[in-house]
């Protein structure tokens, strides 16, 4: 079931010129350099290179350093969105709307829940069943593959292992991910970029782990959920 989940509103489109650390980049708007705030943790290679071209809009908060955030880049013929900022509306979107959440028979969510040594998503609840979420945004796709992470994650992996715990207790656990690749048919983890997570990711799903890659594609002002999407078979 195809549904827009939230309008971001676009300002304006640039070439990015480079990312001068994790969270700050370098766009040409209309022949002028900008300094744009990247949202994101991941590497994001394919997306952030010199001259491709990228989404962005006006900060909300007029006393930040930076006037822009970057919101999309563009791989082949698919925006990609690029901004974590959203996850938690994203998320909390899907969630609330029973025709498409994972979960439609909860009946309270929570967000940002200590766990353990860990901040969690969401604690879903449902009578006395508890089912602790967490959310990650995948940006990377090959040959129709969704991949996470696109750098080493020592956090996701500290997730995953209080998540396994937690089920140890008797709770049900699930990994979201929010899959922005609306070329991708199937997902795995990176193995190749991070084999401790891919292991703790293998570990966690054996003994119980419930994951839900959904499916999304952007068109410059909102973002569509397009459908959940399976494990890849060959894990």
């Amino acid at each position: 079931m195809r549904k827009d989940v939230i309008e971001v509103g676009i300002d304006a489109e640039g070439r990015f010129v480079e990312r001068k650390n994790r969270f700050l980049g370098t766009v040409d708007i209309d022949g002028k350099k900008e300094e744009v705030h990247v949202r994101d943790p991941g590497r994001l290679e394919e997306i952030l290179y010199e001259g491709n071209r990228v989404l962005v809009k006006k900060a909300e908060n007029k006393d930040r350093k930076t006037d822009w955030d970057l919101i999309a880049g563009k791989v082949k013929d698919n925006w990609i969105f690029v901004n974590s900022g959203y996850h938690r509306k994203i998320t909390e979107r899907i969630l609330e709307d029973k025709k498409i959440s994972p979960y439609p028979e909860v009946e309270k969510i929570n967000p940002e829940v200590q766990l353990g040594d860990s901040r969690i998503d969401f604690l879903l609840e449902k009578g006395d069943e508890r089912i602790w979420l967490e959310v990650k945004g995948c940006t990377l796709a090959e040959d129709g593959v969704a991949l996470f992470p696109d750098a080493p994650t020592n956090r996701g992996r500290r997730h995953m292992e209080e998540l396994r715990k937690t089920m140890e207790n008797g709770d049900r656990t699930a990994l979201l991910f929010l899959v922005f690749r609306p070329d991708a048919e199937c997902f795995a983890p990176k193995e190749s970029t991070d084999p401790e997570f891919a292991e703790v990711f293998r570990k966690a799903v054996d003994e119980g782990l419930e994951v839900h890659p959904l499916k999304f594609r952007f068109n410059n002002d909102f973002l569509r959920y397009v459908s959940e999407i399976p494990i890849c078979d060959f894990l």
